[in-house]
């Protein structure tokens, strides 16, 4: 079957709800969504039921606009307050990590396959960073609760290490097509990349909170749109200029999460649904673009550089990163074991089938199986792996994160009219400039004889009455502390 204009759709479609039925039911019987969904795109593929998709580019395509959405809602979710202790913990392994991880697992192969050493390296550097859609949707879908910060490290690290991985796998394809290349000039990019990433991402999330909260669209349905504009803005510019796109998405992504804006809650739950979905059509698309009967050839290359990837390259890179942190052996261990490898290294391996290298459809069906078994091994047994190195939370004890916390929905059971005098300090500021408490709204402002209903850019007059709404009394002192007013003594309520 031939994907058409008229059909594409409605096998899309299918496809989709197909996926999101198996992710519901998936866990189950302990198998991670996201095998879930390629096997669906192999099962309609030209050896299932026969669709043809056979374009290597179109699929790059599909996985860099894919991976946009992905990296974006996580650094969204990434709370700066939870990361700032562990922050060059992940640096190091998202760094120096991924570089030992790909080295290692690229000289092993060299020794065992007929490749050449930059060849065997380009393999190892498309798989050697952990694969954030895999590493979100798995810890986040079994809700793992872990000891010492190690769910910050390890979120961190799979939001950061593409950018790495994706320099090396340029890298050494260059070198792959270019042997005269030198590593002068290797290096020089590395960090031009890695540099003007950094930069442009946070100068690009300090342009967008303003730009969102400045701006006045008169539309709140088109807020989310304009943050997928400046989303691909970010990238775009960046991989022009000749920096990391990715690493300037996820940034700017860390930079707006951090940062009161418009609309919030809604972006935040949008993204969240945007990103599983672009999970689901980047691994359906991967799916289709794999024929299982090319891959079974290299099972047995493929299974021994898994094996190897799994329990010596990722120790390895794991172990060494973190050696000036004085970590525990166990925690090294259980951050060892989720190297979760997933469509990120598929989508790195088509870099070499468009190039057109010797070596492409081997790499490309040997990252395949890697990918695949890591999910597959690992995946399904990060909770009892955590329970075996004992650095698992008992449910009970669990904390609630502050991304949970801010897009909870408690009820209001408090209600205060607040007035406000002309000579407070709060006078002509917008509510999303007061840093208001996150258990308490102002549901409305009473302005002369009128009611409004307010939003982030709403300004406060002076004389306004603001209804106050919150969780419990309680809470409402931090509402007078915000408002620069005296606390009133709400006697029993």
């Amino acid at each position: 079957m031939v994907l058409t204009s008229e059909n594409i759709l409605f096998i899309g479609s299918i496809l989709l709800l197909l996926s999101i039925l198996a992710g519901k039911t998936s866990y189950k019987f302990g198998v991670p969504t996201l095998i879930l969904f390629l096997g669906l795109g192999m099962m309609a593929g030209s050896d299932g039921l026969g669709i043809h998709f056979d374009s290597p580019s179109t699929a790059q395509f599909i996985g860099i606009v894919s991976l946009n959405f992905i990296l974006f809602s996580g650094g969204l979710d990434t709370n700066w307050k939870s990361i700032k202790p562990v922050l060059w913990q992940g640096i190091s392994l998202s760094t120096v990590g991924v570089l030992i991880t790909a080295v290692s697992l690229g000289l092993f192969f060299w020794k065992i396959s007929d490749f050449t050493v930059y060849e065997a390296l380009l393999l190892g550097a498309i798989v050697s960073s952990t694969d954030a859609a895999a590493v979100f949707s798995i810890l986040r879908s079994k809700s793992l609760a872990l000891k010492y910060k190690l769910r910050s490290v390890l979120e961190l690290e799979s939001g950061s290490n593409d950018p790495m991985a994706y320099v090396l796998t340029i890298a050494f394809l260059g070198l792959v097509t270019n042997p005269e290349t030198s590593f002068l000039s290797l290096i020089s990019t590395f960090f031009l990349q890695m540099t003007l990433g950094a930069a442009l991402g946070l100068l690009f999330g300090w342009l967008s909170i303003h730009t969102i909260n400045k701006i006045n669209i008169g539309f709140d349905g088109l807020y989310p749109a304009l943050v997928i504009a400046l989303m691909f803005i970010t990238f775009s510019f960046t991989d022009l200029v000749g920096g990391n796109g990715f690493l300037a998405v996820y940034l700017c992504a860390v930079y707006i999460g951090n940062h009161d804006f418009i609309h919030k809650k809604t972006i935040l739950k949008i993204y969240d649904g945007v990103a599983w979905l672009m999970q689901i059509v980047l691994f359906l698309t991967l799916g289709l673009l794999v024929n299982p009967t090319e891959v079974i050839p290299y099972a047995g290359l493929g299974l021994a550089a898994s094996l190897f990837l799994i329990f010596v390259s990722r120790p390895l890179g794991v172990f060494l990163s973190l050696l000036p942190f004085k970590m525990k052996n166990r925690r090294m261990w259980y951050i060892s074991w989720v190297g979760l490898r997933g469509a990120v290294p598929i989508v790195f391996a088509t870099y070499p089938l468009i190039a057109g290298i010797d070596k492409a459809p081997v790499i490309f069906n040997v990252v395949f199986f890697i990918s695949v078994s890591s999910v597959i091994i690992q995946g399904t047994t990060l909770s009892k792996v955590a329970s075996w190195f004992k650095v698992a939370l008992p449910e009970k004890v669990k904390p609630v994160s502050p991304l949970d916390s801010f897009l909870k929905e408690d009820p209001k059971t408090a209600m205060v009219e607040i007035h406000i005098p002309e000579d407070n300090e709060i006078v002509g500021k917008k509510i999303l400039e007061l840093g208001f408490p996150q258990n308490a709204i102002i549901a409305m402002i009473k302005r002369d004889k009128n009611y409004l209903t307010p939003n982030g850019t709403t300004k406060i007059q002076g004389n306004d009455t603001l209804i106050v709404l919150a969780e419990n009394y309680d809470h409402l002192q931090n509402v007078y502390e915000v408002l620069n007013l005296p606390v009133p003594d709400f006697g029993d309520d």
